[in-house]
């Protein structure tokens, strides 16, 4: 048998490499030519170097200790000359209507930062969030809303489960009392889930909306302050409120007795000198009675809507029930507001269903759509919104969005046509 040598042979590859710009720490963006952009798009001016814990973001004023934006996206910084200015401004000293000459400067100014922003196209998705979170906190945070001159009160209902209704009754409730609006929030979901984000307690031996619907309780004695936001009160849900819908159905005047409880409580806050501006209702995912009250007791409808097909076909059967509301008990309900939820860029699906809701109710579907978030998620589990758990990740901004839009482009009363 032969023996077959072989012999080792080393062999070396050269690769030749164009020269390229430093690249900076972080994000590896390169820093590029001061006259040139950078391969990704990002201007020369633009920082991409990773702040230390002792420095503030220029932009946020937030440092990156632990808390601040975990959901791993991080938002370009600008140069000092061009950072948005801070609001300092007291919640008393907030608008409550119109806009002042300073109000207007503000915005320009940072609209006009975050215009400087550059875009990305598709080929780049993760710089296209990342570009996008940067204008949202430039133009949003530390903003004030206008404060309606009367009180608005809204309930957040879809009878499909699992839309956002509660994350989004406390959320956008969270981020308007953080520009400086009085809320109020009405856990009428059994669960008392809306209680437990805004740090409430809700066990049995706490007063709830149980005795506010059943015992005919006031409103005034119910309600609790939320712990991390000031102007922020609740009206917790126990386990009880699940035996109301039975307990309901032999008492008077069934219907109408949140609207009662409400309209006495709007005015015994207006008579002490501090009116409410907004009332979220946040309802359970049935069409029973609590749901009912809800109804009764708002002007408006707030729509969650989740970017799936079995969302759109829950809101037909929505919005036929709301046309019962209107004709029997409540003339003045409407729907004002649509926001979608759950929105993942990364698929078509969700792409269609926004296009259709879009289609058929273009006035009342607000531009903000909220993505999935882990943080969104993450925040209840703390006791808080996600508005305090986190505020620079990519959903407490989107609920920041929904909510100045909300308050800014007011409850327009749609036509017959478009509520069918």
């Amino acid at each position: 048998m032969g023996w077959f040598s072989i012999k080792e042979v080393a062999v070396t590859t050269t690769v030749h490499t164009p020269d390229r710009p430093p690249v900076a720490d972080g994000l590896g963006f390169p820093t590029g030519d001061p006259e040139h952009p950078s391969e990704l798009g990002w201007p020369a001016t633009v920082s991409r170097e990773t702040l230390s814990d002792e420095d503030d973001d220029p932009v946020t004023g937030t440092s990156d200790s632990p808390g601040g934006a975990g959901d791993g996206s991080a938002a370009p910084t600008s140069e000092p000359e061009t950072t948005a200015p801070a609001d300092t401004t007291s919640p008393e000293d907030r608008p409550t209507a119109g806009s002042t000459d300073d109000d207007t400067d503000d915005h320009e100014e940072r609209a006009a930062i975050a215009a400087s922003i550059p875009g990305a196209d598709w080929n780049t998705p993760l710089a296209q969030a990342v570009a996008e979170d940067a204008r949202k906190r430039i133009t949003l945070t530390g903003r004030s809303v206008p404060r309606p001159a009367q009180t608005r009160v809204l309930t957040v209902a879809n009878q499909k489960g699992g839309v956002g209704k509660t994350t989004t009754t406390v959320n956008v409730a969270a981020a308007l009392a953080q520009a400086g609006s009085t809320v109020l929030v009405i856990d009428l979901d059994p669960q008392g889930n809306a209680s437990t984000a805004l740090g409430i307690d809700h066990h049995s031996e706490v007063p709830s909306v149980y005795d506010v619907l059943v015992d005919g309780r006031a409103l005034a004695e119910v309600v609790q302050p939320c712990p991390d936001l000031p102007g922020l009160v609740c009206a917790p849900a126990t386990i009880d409120l699940a035996g109301a819908e039975i307990e309901l159905v032999s008492l008077v005047a069934r219907e109408t007795r949140l609207q009662k409880a409400v309209a006495a409580y709007v005015a015994h806050r207006v008579a002490t000198g501090d009116q409410l501006d907004y009332v979220l209702v946040d309802c359970p995912p049935s069409l029973g009675l609590l749901t009912v009250n809800a109804f009764v007791a708002a002007n408006e409808v707030f729509i969650p809507i989740q970017c799936e097909y079995y969302a759109l076909e829950g809101l037909s059967q929505l919005l036929k029930n709301i046309e019962l509301i209107r004709s029997h008990l409540n003339p003045s309900l409407h729907v004002s507001t649509i926001l979608l939820t759950m929105y993942d860029g990364r698929t078509r699906l969700s792409a269609q269903v926004a296009d259709e809701v879009r289609e058929h109710f273009s006035a009342q579907t607000l531009r903000a759509t909220v993505p999935r978030s882990v943080r969104i998620s993450e925040a209840p589990s703390h006791g808080q919104t996600v508005m305090t758990y986190d505020p620079n990740s990519s959903g407490a901004l989107s609920y920041l969005e929904a909510a100045v839009e909300l308050a800014e482009r007011g409850a327009a009363r749609p036509t017959s046509e478009e509520t069918a």
